[in-house]
């Protein structure tokens, strides 16, 4: 008796949504580093990484969870605007704010 093989139906099977993965080819899906991203990005602060102590201080900062941070320049320190205010930040510790890379906004005109 000869066994005929099993072909796959098409569109039969549901996939599970994969979550979206980050355009800088990060580890984590949608998580990056802040000091990943390139200048003029905007993202959303998903997660601080450091010793409680300077969460602490970047918290009374105003860098916290949930918090949108633009990369504005990356000369020797990244430079970020939280809150329409700018702060100057080290590579190493941009490096411990994991955040979560937003889509380009369309400007808008204002007459």
């Amino acid at each position: 008796m000869k066994l005929k093989p099993i072909q796959p139906r098409v569109g039969s099977l549901k996939r599970k949504k994969q979550p979206q993965a980050c355009a800088l080819q990060c580890p984590e899906p949608s998580l990056c580093p802040l000091n990943s991203l390139g200048e003029g990005k905007m993202a959303r602060i998903r997660r601080l990484v450091s010793t409680p102590e300077l969460n602490l201080r970047l918290r009374e900062m105003g860098v916290f969870e949930d918090q949108r941070v633009k990369l504005l320049a990356r000369p020797s320190n990244l430079i970020c605007q939280v809150c329409n205010v700018r702060l100057a930040i080290s590579d190493e510790l941009a490096g411990h704010i994991l955040v979560e890379p937003l889509p380009p906004q369309k400007e808008t005109q204002r007459t």
